[in-house]
């Protein structure tokens, strides 16, 4: 037991030294962040200076931290914000934490680390950390949708988390993991969520109504952090993080509508316990041990940041989003937090991982602390190299794959295509499954079958092994095909309710973007569905066969999206001609709306050009005088220029080094957000 003398010089000395370090690097114009961290080194035990905190005291009032930072980011995210970037965050989620743990398993084996351990180092990199993200983005007042999508990956990353601890204290104890056990677990939890959502939606904005009309902000205050405490330890009754129940306790919080005064009232309380929440992150770092580890550190560091960005841009850009948020989304993410530390703990509980991996997580989450400000400070240049660097029919097809997604996300529901796409979906996840289960089945019950087989039949074991191996192959190979010809025809169903099919007899004149659609459809199935397969069954494969399996596939598919999107260039540039002959044909009518009711006319011929929207540069643009690479349109907003029309000239697919003058009318294409932005942009607003 600690006695208040023992909180009170322990919390004296968290916060002067942390006030020191939070001012030289605010002088030195640096994320206030990375001077808490310093604070921590300094006080920790592990560096010899004479100024030490209790690690348990400084521990225990960083949970406070964690539980209050949650809370803020729950009341700035509403469960209908939640509800709409699902989808994108869900596969997004599902893409990255299976290749994490792809690759943490490989670079455990790499290291000569037992089975275990290489699948617990896995788990630890592939969750991000909210509550560093949480913070930077705070520092950096970053908004918006890419607000949006990286804190709904985050909140479906914290319940993988929770799905990933019980099948490790599964696989740990020697218990294993069955089906049965796998789905009463997310049973529990999805039971969990809906019962505290349900129950919650019918008393907690009802409350917070209530006493905001005493209009006493001190009474807020008690109550609001009264709830978000309640909740948060109702969750870790329940055996779910306190994370998880802070932060729905925010979201609860935010459906009364009084949010923004709540978040007022907490803010100055949580900004304090989050200082402390990094003061612990940095006393946990051992420079011995990390020396020691350095090599691991290292590795593990890089495959984290790259891992993460590839994976999240990758995700994000796939559910529709434009190239300029998928790789911010990818350099937010690229950090691993407290979730590493409560898995590598796990470890050491269960006896399942040496000594060492516990420092090495604590290692790697300090290092990517530390570089997560300057990554999202850096992902806006970062999307705008990228932008400029991809080569045209990618450009083009970025550009209005957005768009399609959109329109496929608005087009009219029709119940046979949607029972259609619901089989699909459940036909892919059977063949996953069964596929999943022939490999781990082979895998441990290979040496039974093979001394079976050989006593019977009389042949040596390497060649029965290799028998039974065939067989198994053989037995798999069908499910592959069906995964990729269910991706293909999902692709398929789904680009012909965006595209519709003209009468048979006329040119189809929606066939170039259709076609681009259903590849990339196909190719984000496969991903999606391969990536957690490969995860799983990894550690029951030979090497790195399963992932080289799905590269070769992918890279199979990705030749024929190239091809696909070399010819919507084709498309886009007639599509062009059009768009410059119909402005031309109403050149002598300067206003917009008219245009603009002649490109939707464009629309209806040239599907799959998003639609085309025009915008007259005035003479006060900033536009004016510079060339689209200089105004970079496309990489900060998405939206791109198809052609312009200045007086009597026509410019046709125009190039980055077009430059644009006063009285150009352009025609844009994109999503409805980004042509919005590109508005903006173009009027200096």
């Amino acid at each position: 037991m600690h006695g208040a003398h023992d909180f009170l010089k322990a919390l004296a000395m968290v916060l002067c030294v942390a006030a020191v370090t939070s001012v030289v690097f605010q002088r030195l114009r640096q994320p206030v962040v990375l001077g808490y961290i310093i604070a921590g080194l300094i006080i920790g035990p592990h560096v010899p200076i004479p100024l030490v905190a209790d690690p348990s005291i400084v521990q225990t009032l960083s949970e406070l931290g964690v539980i209050l930072l949650m809370f803020s980011l729950g009341l700035e995210f509403s469960l209908r914000k939640l509800f709409q970037v699902g989808p994108t965050a869900g596969l997004t989620a599902v893409i990255q934490c299976s290749l994490m743990i792809w690759l943490g398993f490989v670079v455990g084996r790499a290291f000569g680390w037992t089975a275990k351990e290489s699948i617990f180092t896995g788990a630890i990199i592939a969750i991000s950390s909210t509550t560093i993200i949480a913070k930077a983005f705070a520092e950096q007042g970053v908004q918006g949708k890419l607000r949006e999508i990286v804190v709904g990956v985050l909140i479906v990353e914290d319940l993988i988390a929770i799905l990933l601890m019980a099948t490790l204290t599964a696989i740990s104890t020697g218990a294993g993991l069955s089906a049965g056990q796998l789905t009463l677990t997310v049973g529990r939890l999805a039971l969990f969520l809906v019962a505290l959502v349900g129950v919650g939606l019918l008393i907690i904005p009802r409350t917070v109504r209530a006493v905001h009309k005493l209009d006493r902000p001190e009474t807020m205050l008690v109550a609001s952090v009264g709830i978000c405490f309640a909740v948060a330890q109702l969750a870790q009754a329940f055996g779910y993080s306190v994370a998880l129940g802070a932060f729905l306790a925010g979201s609860l919080v935010a459906e009364s509508g009084k949010e923004k005064d709540v978040e007022h009232l907490v803010q100055p309380v949580r900004d304090m316990f989050a200082a402390i929440f990094f003061v612990s992150v940095g006393m946990l770092i051992d420079p011995a041990l990390v020396a020691r580890h350095w090599v691991a550190v290292a590795v593990l560091t890089g495959v984290v940041i790259v891992g993460k960005f590839v994976g999240v841009a990758l995700g994000v850009f796939l559910t529709g989003n434009g190239t300029r948020t998928a790789v911010q989304s990818g350099m937010s993410l690229a950090q691993i937090g407290e979730f590493s530390f409560i898995i590598a703990g796990l470890g050491l509980s269960l006896n399942a991982t040496g000594q060492f991996l516990y420092p090495v997580a604590v290692a790697v989450s300090a290092i990517t602390t530390l570089t997560t400000p300057f990554l999202i400070r850096a992902s806006g240049p970062v999307a705008n190299f990228v932008d400029r660097k991809l080569p045209k029919p990618i450009q083009t097809f970025a550009a209005l794959y957005g768009s399609w997604v959109e329109e496929l996300r608005t087009a009219p529901p029709r119940q046979t295509a949607g029972a259609k796409i619901r089989r699909m979906i459940r036909l892919l996840v059977l063949d996953a499954a069964l596929l999943a289960a022939i490999i781990i089945g082979t895998s441990v019950w290979l040496n039974r079958i093979t001394s079976a087989l050989e006593s019977r039949i009389g042949l040596d074991a390497p060649v029965t092994r290799l028998l039974v191996i065939g067989f198994a192959t053989l037995l798999a190979a069908p499910f592959c095909v069906g995964i990729v010809r269910l991706a293909r025809a999902l692709g398929m169903l789904l680009a012909e309710t965006a595209f519709p099919t003209g009468m048979e007899g006329r040119l189809d004149r929606a066939a170039a973007p259709r076609r681009a659609l259903v590849v990339t459809l196909q190719l984000a199935s496969v991903l999606i569905v391969g990536a957690p397969l490969v995860a799983v069954t990894q550690p029951f494969l030979p090497g790195v066969l399963g992932g080289a399996v799905l590269l070769l596939l992918l890279v199979v598919l990705g030749v024929g999206f190239w091809r696909s999107a070399t010819n919507l260039q084709g498309h886009v540039r007639a599509g062009s001609q059009v768009i410059v002959a119909a402005l031309a044909a109403q050149s002598r009518v300067s206003n917009e709306k008219h245009h603009e009711g002649t490109l939707k006319d464009v629309h209806a011929i040239l599907p799959g050009l998003g639609e085309p929207t025009p915008v007259r540069l005035e003479t006060a643009s900033p536009a004016v005088g510079r060339t689209l690479a200089e105004l970079n349109l496309r990489g900060m907003t998405g939206a791109t220029v198809l052609a312009i029309k200045r007086g009597e000239q026509e410019v046709v697919v125009p190039t980055a080094h077009e430059p644009l003058r006063a009285g150009d009318v352009l025609a844009l294409a994109g999503t409805h957000e980004a042509i919005d932005a590109a508005r903006t942009v173009l009027d200096g607003r």
